[in-house]
């Protein structure tokens, strides 16, 4: 059965309040347990010391204790009257630990026993014998017993113990435990109330965003999750919300990238039907059918050149291409791609600056770097006016290499510098309408220097130059 949010983080509260109770408990018994012994074991030291004075008063008195009982009479009446005070019993002993008296008088049934004898050494050697139990099963029920030596002037007299019933501290803990389960359990009531209200403060965003979640999945990129706070579960719902900006910016992409394919096509099959058109209607003459031939030849060679370009896009983007990354001159592709060129720019009158090459390494993919070049001296030559120069450069710093081409021209206003790597766009007011662009070029060019990990830029003074420059990385893993 499935278990929601609510239910497990309810549950989780429980139990860990429930454990930490039980060790708060267990905690508070052993100390209140330990409290209780080290308090009786004060006061029977208290009920020694004057039970020891008493004895220790005259030495001949003990000698009456221990040969002649009968004379003890003030002895056992002033022990019974402290006994009866602290509400502890006292035994007076020979050396040899035999009972000689006892404050509760001849109702005492152990009068006469004897202690053991591993209680008698550790009262002598160690001043004091303290112990909770039933002294070898000497005592009936379990007590709290303190013993010593009694001496005078060096000499061993006998020994004097003092016991208090331990029953009561089970009585007490008893009523301790009782006091302490009733607060627990008014504890955990109130935990569990305010663990509820929480519980649902925590998991409402959540239902929201599990419901935005569920209308995004429907196709509405509209819905957004409210969020007034700025906790863990806020800053899930800030981005969830970022995450459907970004697929409604791509869905609106999606359809702004139809609408440019369509034109893009429309416009040079709308020239070839055009064309044909004419030729077969007699309307262009046959002395210029060459001309118009040579037309629709270039606007054939544009569509192929469109559906190549996004053949390219989408494997770019769906990942199917793979990098064959190694090292090498970067000069070898500007240079192949500068002399496949030479004919364009000996056309146009244009001149050339910085083809001065000097070996610089670079990690990369040799053919990516060759359509990054090739697309960018293309458009250079397109945008490049008659007589116009065009610039080559590489240099490298900080474990990359830059290479740049810069022409002479228009150049490129600021506010469209940030959208030239966009698919389909053209800046036309700076660069004029070109029939051979289809705006896909540099849009190619900014996801393969992604693939090869650098990146590309545009650069640009209005009326006076544009300059495109990406870097790659110069060395390969490991180097």
């Amino acid at each position: 059965m499935r278990k929601s949010i609510s239910s497990m983080y309810f549950s989780t509260t429980a139990a860990l309040l429930v454990a930490s109770t039980a060790v708060l408990c267990v905690i508070q018994m052993y100390l209140v347990i330990g409290y209780f012994k080290s308090d009786k074991h004060e006061a029977l030291n208290d009920v020694m010391n004057i039970a020891e004075a008493q004895v220790k008063r005259d030495p001949e008195l003990w000698s009456a204790i221990v040969e002649h009982p009968a004379l003890a009479r003030t002895v056992q009446e002033n022990m019974a009257l402290i006994s009866e005070t602290s509400s502890t019993t006292i035994f007076i002993t020979d050396m040899n630990g035999r009972i000689m008296l006892c404050s509760d008088g001849a109702s005492c049934p152990n009068h006469g026993k004897t202690l053991p004898r591993r209680a008698l050494a550790k009262a002598a050697e160690e001043d004091e014998f303290f112990e909770t139990g039933d002294l070898d099963g000497l005592l009936k029920n379990r007590c709290y017993t303190v013993g010593r030596l009694v001496k005078t002037e060096g000499r061993p007299l006998g020994y004097v113990f003092a016991l208090a019933s331990a029953e009561s501290m089970k009585v007490f803990v008893s009523d301790m435990f009782s006091s302490f389960i009733l607060a627990a359990g008014l504890m955990l009531l109130a935990s569990s109330i305010f663990a509820i209200f929480f519980t649902n403060r925590l998991t409402t965003p959540l239902r929201r965003i599990s419901e935005a979640a569920r209308r995004f999945g429907s196709g509405d990129f509209s819905v957004r999750v409210p969020v007034d706070a700025d906790d863990e579960v806020s800053q899930l719902a800030v981005t969830f919300n970022t995450m459907a900006r970004n697929l409604e910016t791509i869905d609106s992409s999606r359809a702004s990238f139809m609408g440019n394919i369509a034109h893009e096509l429309r416009t040079p099959m709308t020239s070839i039907k055009g064309f044909i058109d004419g030729m077969l209607d007699g309307t262009i003459p046959d002395d210029m059918r060459e001309h118009y031939l040579g037309l629709v030849s270039r606007e054939v060679g544009r569509l192929t050149r469109l559906i190549q370009n996004m053949l390219d896009i989408s494997k770019l983007e769906a990942g199917e291409y793979r990098v064959n990354a190694q090292v090498y001159d970067v000069w070898d592709s500007v240079m192949s791609v500068a002399f496949s060129a030479e004919q364009r720019i000996e056309d146009h009158h244009i001149q050339i600056e910085g083809l001065n090459p000097k070996r610089i390494n670079v990690y990369a993919d040799q053919d990516l770097v060759y359509q990054v070049v090739y697309n960018i001296l293309d458009n250079a030559i397109k945008f490049t006016p008659d007589g116009g120069t065009i610039k080559f450069g590489v240099q490298k710093s900080g474990g990359f290499a830059t290479i740049s081409i810069r022409n002479t021209g228009e150049g490129i206003a600021k506010d469209a510098l940030p959208f030239v790597f966009e698919r389909f766009y053209k800046e036309d007011r700076s660069r004029g309408l070109n029939a051979k662009g289809s705006g896909l070029g540099l849009h190619i060019c900014k996801v393969l220097v992604g693939l090869s990990g650098g990146k590309i830029w545009a650069e640009s003074e209005e009326g006076q130059w544009c300059q495109f420059s990406f870097t790659l990385p110069c060395d390969g893993p490991g180097r």
